[in-house]
């Protein structure tokens, strides 16, 4: 049987890095394979947060001896500065390893290319640049967060092809609920089909948080959870906005917390037209919620988001999806804080009268690069790119 290319190998250690989805954050997803002299895989290694080992140290360990005179497969840069760990490169080296091949330098800007310098100056053979776009897809939000310190953000909608998002029942569900004070205004209609509604969860396991505002929250009652089945080395994140800090303590996703006490709700409140209540928050945080109080911005005095992104890469979250309703779907384009989207679209029209994916708002023309679709049973879904992630 003849030896796996180039390709096939390096495809393997995405593959492996790809194990590592939700284990890894803030870190990226590093897999590796290392092959004996006779090109014979000889270790594996997927890198986890918690495991601490690089994923390419873990691949030595299990290829012991073999790896003298072999060749490493990774789909990122091997590190070559001291961090929780050792320089990967000095292990290498001293493993007697000849060759790396590589998709990307390290998307860090302060360290990028100082491995494969190293190990050239060690006399290793690198290439780089195998299944590249690939790669970068994979970290892309780690590549926003090392660069910009704020989190990878996904705009992310379900709506019909004349691009609504809810029957005008939910738009007067949305209004009449914060001032009834009830934390679910009906039934939720689905837009979307089972295939397409479970690829969302997917989508949230990649994520280390969601967004959305109160009114989707007094709409639909969400849980906000990742029902993927994925592991996760810390919960997903919840995120909502809410200026007057009014969610309901009866809310399913109050009292799913209230059970649970892991405190992966997060409420971004502050507003210039009324004070928060410190009576409300004291109830809200005593339940385990976190609330966060923000100097007001913009023409309706809601919490500013390019500042709300800058204190989740603070919480070192890498990336954010935007799952809210209209209101938030504008705010969040006009703001520019949306590095790309994810719009799945059923086949059905609703008509004059029911809520767009926008409003409130002059919502920019927003090119978009890269794009991609998909399809989930009878819907579709574009994917596509406002800004290069990896852009300085």
């Amino acid at each position: 049987m003849p030896s796996p290319s180039d390709d096939q190998l390096l495809q393997r250690a995405l593959e492996l890095a790809r194990q590592s989805m939700g284990l890894a954050s803030p870190n990226p997803y590093v897999g590796a394979v290392i092959t004996d002299a006779q090109g014979n895989v000889a270790g594996t290694g997927t890198y986890t947060y918690a495991g601490v080992k690089h994923a390419e140290i873990l691949a030595l360990e299990a290829a012991g001896a073999r790896a003298r005179g072999g060749t490493l497969y990774i789909n990122l840069e091997p590190h070559d500065h001291q961090g929780r760990t050792p320089p990967c490169t000095d292990a290498l080296i001293a493993a007697g390893i000849h060759r790396v091949v590589a998709s990307l330098p390290d998307p860090n800007p302060k360290v990028s290319g100082r491995g494969f310098d190293k190990l050239r100056a060690a006399g290793v053979q690198v290439e780089v640049g195998r299944l590249e776009a690939e790669a970068r897809r994979l970290n892309e939000a780690f590549a926003r967060y090392i660069r910009h310190g704020t989190p990878l953000v996904t705009l992310k909608s379900a709506m019909t092809l004349d691009a609504k998002i809810a029957p005008p029942s939910m738009d007067a569900g949305r209004r009449n609920a914060p001032a009834r004070g009830s934390p679910h205004s009906g039934p939720q209609r689905n837009i979307t089909g089972e295939a397409a509604r479970a690829h969302v969860h997917e989508l949230r396991h990649q994520h280390d948080a969601i967004l959305v505002g109160i009114g989707t929250v007094f709409a639909d009652n969400p849980l906000l959870t990742d029902r993927s089945g994925g592991p996760r080395r810390r919960p997903l994140l919840r995120v909502i906005l809410d200026s007057h800090l009014r969610l309901a303590v009866e809310s399913r996703l109050v009292q799913s917390l209230a059970r649970e006490r892991d405190q992966s709700v997060l409420v971004f409140c502050g507003s210039v037209t009324e004070p928060v209540s410190e009576q409300k928050k004291l109830q809200l945080e005593q339940l385990g919620i976190q609330v966060e109080q923000l100097p007001a911005a913009g023409p309706h005095g809601r919490p500013d988001l390019p500042t709300i992104l800058r204190h989740l890469g603070q919480r070192e979250i890498t990336s954010l999806m935007i799952e809210g309703g209209a209101t938030v779907n504008g705010t969040a384009l006009v703001a520019g804080v949306a590095d790309k989207v994810f719009f799945y679209y059923a086949p059905q029209i609703l008509g004059v009268g029911s809520i767009p994916f926008a409003k409130g708002v002059d919502v920019p023309l927003v090119p978009l690069k890269k794009v991609q679709l998909h399809r989930f049973g009878e819907d579709i879904a574009l994917e596509g790119y406002l800004r290069d992630p990896y852009d300085e």
